[in-house]
């Protein structure tokens, strides 16, 4: 480890280590409560076996992920008071209840009804167990909702004064914690986690229908997921581009950085490619396209859009990370684009489950949820800095009284336990996703009533199955 680094660069990369490695999981978890949730309400309305064996199937994998995802939670959570206790002391008025709210609202409620949902079927009944479901699935929508809105009042902080003492002071609570960026980002942050789940349950129904095409359950995997992917690619498309035009509104420094302008333009060029070189202000390589890039974020074509240049070089955001990690999350919201309207022309072909490409095109873009989720967080956290409330409260103002040394040794054991403990379960995770989904015809004999004989398969249809 470098020890050359600053006791600040040192506490964010560990910070930004476990955060990365946490949010996979609930990106994963909040869009699969969803999913089961669909699942059981159409085993309950149509008494179809298959949509049973695909719940107990993706109940197991969302178990396991949803652990992880609480214990990386609680871990992440001490950074709080070992490397950021100014920003706890300063903050802690507005963002501790915030969080507070989150544990009391949310957690207990996916923690009360979690064991009824995975456990409790021949226990409570049909409906009982369909309200547990329900429950759990709600219970992950309003704990993204807490843990947003905490975030974006980072971002953009409203309801608040400042005491003498530095500290900032709840006025609003309505102005808080629905602060301006906050609709945008929860709206965001919910459909990401839908379609990174959707790519996830299409991968998986991919992998299996290129190895069974008449496995019946592998095709209602991949019908559902493809559905989501042709409907919610657009409308995140859309959401996306709303926030980007909030951003602009209420941080346009990180929207320059994303861009990679160093120079305020009046008909801002769109740059695809290049390198931002934040020594010699500007982007070396440039691969632009005139005027679309004020198009698209004031939408008009000679609208302005402001350059690094405007802010003192202490209060600029870094200029690469961003850059690049906006393009890759772009990029790959276009490759979910192709494969959603692709699944769409396929299905109106009846050609969904046939066409060999389009399987191994799910199977690429497996990942690809996860991936662009961490790239838009490193685009909007990075883009942040050097604020740690924006424009208010300084990160390096936010840093507990802590060595680098200490801060080296304790991100080289994050690493090292993380990539043993959670790496071991995402192996475990990928190898339930490799399992034919099917469950023993004894392990459904408590269902009643069934209204399909379960010890003989109903034929195999060839069309679309959901």
């Amino acid at each position: 480890m470098n020890f050359d680094l600053s006791a600040e660069m040192l506490a964010r990369i560990q910070f930004a280590f476990t955060v990365s490695f946490h949010f996979i999981f609930p990106a994963f978890s909040i869009g699969t409560a969803s999913y089961l949730a669909v699942l059981n309400g159409l085993w309950l309305r149509t008494r179809d076996e298959a949509y049973l064996r695909l719940f107990e199937y993706w109940k197991t994998i969302f178990a396991v992920t949803f652990g992880m995802g609480v214990v990386s939670g609680i871990v992440m959570s001490y950074q709080f008071g070992t490397n950021w206790a100014q920003f706890s002391d300063k903050a802690g008025a507005i963002v501790g209840p915030l969080m507070g709210y989150e544990v009391l609202t949310a957690f207990f409620l996916e923690a009360g009804f979690l064991g009824i949902a995975l456990f409790g079927r021949k226990r409570v009944g049909d409906k009982l167990h369909m309200f547990a479901v329900a429950m759990v699935a709600i219970g992950t929508l309003i704990s993204a909702t807490w843990i947003t809105s905490a975030n974006s009042w980072m971002h953009t902080p409203a309801g608040y004064s400042i005491d003498v003492n530095g500290n900032f002071v709840p006025e609003d609570w309505w102005q808080i914690v629905f602060n301006p960026s906050f609709p945008y980002r929860l709206t965001h942050v919910v459909l990401a986690a839908f379609l990174t789940t959707a790519f996830t349950v299409g991968a998986v129904g991919a992998w299996h229908l290129l190895r069974d095409r008449k496995n019946r359950m592998a095709r209602i995997m991949f019908s559902m997921a493809m559905w989501m992917a042709f409907i919610v690619t657009p409308i995140q498309i859309f959401v996306g581009d709303l926030h980007g035009l909030n951003t602009l509104e209420h941080q346009p420094a990180k929207i320059a950085a994303m861009e990679g302008h160093f120079e305020t333009h009046q008909g801002a060029p769109l740059i695809l490619f290049g390198i931002p070189y934040e020594e010699e202000e500007r982007t070396k390589y440039a691969i632009q396209i005139p005027k679309l890039g004020s198009l698209i974020l004031t939408h008009h074509a000679d609208g302005e859009v402001l350059g690094l240049k405007e802010w003192p070089k202490d209060e600029r955001p870094p200029a690469v990370i961003p850059f690049f990690a906006f393009r890759i999350m772009i990029a790959i919201g276009m490759a979910m684009l192709v494969v959603g309207l692709w699944s769409g022309i396929a299905r109106l072909r009846g050609k969904l489950f046939e066409s060999i490409w389009l399987l191994r095109a799910a199977i690429l873009m497996g990942p690809s949820g996860y991936v662009a989720v961490l790239a838009g967080w490193f685009t909007t956290e990075v883009g942040r800095q050097p604020w740690t409330v924006y424009g208010v409260l300084r990160t390096s103002d936010s840093l507990s009284p802590v060595d680098a040394p200490a801060v080296a040794t304790s991100l080289v054991v994050f690493i090292v336990v993380y990539f043993f403990v959670f790496g071991s379960g995402a192996v475990y995770l990928v190898r339930l996703m490799g399992r034919t989904p099917s469950i023993n015809i004894q392990a459904l004999s408590f269902v009643a009533p069934i209204q399909t004989n379960l010890r003989h398969q109903r034929p195999t249809s060839t069309s679309s199955e959901t």
